[in-house]
């Protein structure tokens, strides 16, 4: 089951970097049709998630693959806001909740790590 698994990982892992690397090859893999426009972005998020999912789905490692991802996603959200590309009335309130998630779920792995230090 564990071979299974690291399996699956790395291969959403490597699909979600492959979707930020090179997107519109991926869409004519996939779907026989380049992305554009605001498709390109939503392949990038959709990479960012890929790649945490994998890292979630590596044996022992769920609350990375969230923190990864809210992190990963706030920054990119925001840069697609500060570089006047796409930017919806719920860009900005996503941003700010992906942010608030980030900081939550790091305070959470910093107190995971000091438990296990003390436990040592």
């Amino acid at each position: 089951m564990r071979r299974v698994l690291v399996f699956a990982a790395v291969s959403e892992a490597a699909t979600g970097l492959a979707l930020l690397i090179v997107p519109s090859l991926v869409g004519q893999l996939l779907f026989g049709a380049e992305l554009t426009g605001i498709a390109m972005t939503v392949a990038s998020v959709t990479g960012i998630a890929l790649i945490a999912l994998g890292i979630a789905c590596w044996p022992g490692t769920p609350l990375a693959g969230m923190l990864t991802y809210s992190a990963a996603v706030t920054l990119y959200l925001a840069w697609v806001g500060f570089a006047g590309g796409f930017a919806g009335i719920l860009l900005w309130p996503a941003v700010a909740l992906h942010g608030v998630l980030t900081v939550l779920l790091a305070r959470a792995m910093f107190a995971r790590g000091k438990t296990a230090d003390a436990k040592t």
